[in-house]
């Protein structure tokens, strides 16, 4: 923690807090590539960025933190990499499970989980039971995500439910399809963060952030932490927010 860190906490309003921030964690390869180390090195970078920033959400009292981990584009890589994004996806969960109660955060998971392997699934369901009672900042990894994928499988879930008469065709609407989504239980983010500069959501919250602010950095994801959050947060604040009113 340093005094500007502090300095911008202070500038933020307590109580005008976004409810859900959501990011979409880019630039580990290009941060890894700069200082000539393998891609893998900026992954663990990432890692430390990721501990900061649940810390510094935790500490303002945002109550969920969504972090696009893993999208189902991603499978796509070179085998070697995603390979060890698994293991240090398994190898984080396992060790932050202390950090995590100590924060009083909970995890939970978004996306085709049943797409992991079963020994990845099963760090994720330990971590999310010796989480379960936690009642602070709910930390969402969207893991094996994708938000076509996400309406897709909206759509077959209530036209199963159409077909089996639990649904009739005139009770759909965007309340009940919400609640088929991943997602389903979160509120919408209030603030969607994309590092790196780079100017698309990438496949990621297609539905939810219909009426996100949306706020973009030159920062590499592992050089983001607690004083780039808060500068997330106060250009948020900011805003004014009409969804569509005058």
């Amino acid at each position: 923690m340093t005094a500007m860190e502090d300095q911008l906490k202070d500038k933020i309003d307590l109580e005008r807090l976004p409810v859900h921030v959501a990011i979409i964690m880019d630039g580990n390869g290009r941060w890894a590539k700069k200082r000539d180390l393998p891609r893998t090195a900026g992954h663990e970078a990432g890692v430390e960025a990721v501990r900061k920033v649940v810390r510094a959400a935790a500490e303002i009292g945002i109550k969920y933190l969504t972090l696009y981990t893993f999208s189902v584009e991603n499978w796509k890589r070179p085998r070697e990499e995603v390979t060890a994004l698994m293991r240090l996806l398994s190898r984080t969960t396992r060790n932050e499970i202390e950090e995590l109660n100590r924060n009083n955060v909970r995890l939970m998971t978004t996306g085709r989980i049943e797409g992991l392997s079963f020994s990845r699934r099963q760090v994720l369901a330990h971590a999310m039971a010796k989480t379960m009672s936690n009642s602070g900042l709910v930390l969402n990894l969207a893991l094996n995500y994708g938000g076509r994928s996400e309406i897709i499988d909206a759509v077959k879930s209530i036209a199963t439910a159409v077909r089996a008469g639990k649904i009739k065709t005139n009770d759909i609407d965007e309340t009940l399809f919400a609640n088929h989504l991943y997602t389903a239980g979160l509120p919408d983010p209030d603030l969607l963060v994309r590092t790196s500069g780079e100017m698309r959501i990438s496949n990621f919250l297609i539905w939810q952030t219909s009426y996100t602010e949306m706020y973009v950095t030159d920062v590499l994801w592992p050089d983001f932490g607690r004083k780039e959050l808060f500068e997330a947060v106060i250009e948020y604040q900011k805003r004014e927010r009409r969804f569509g009113k005058v």
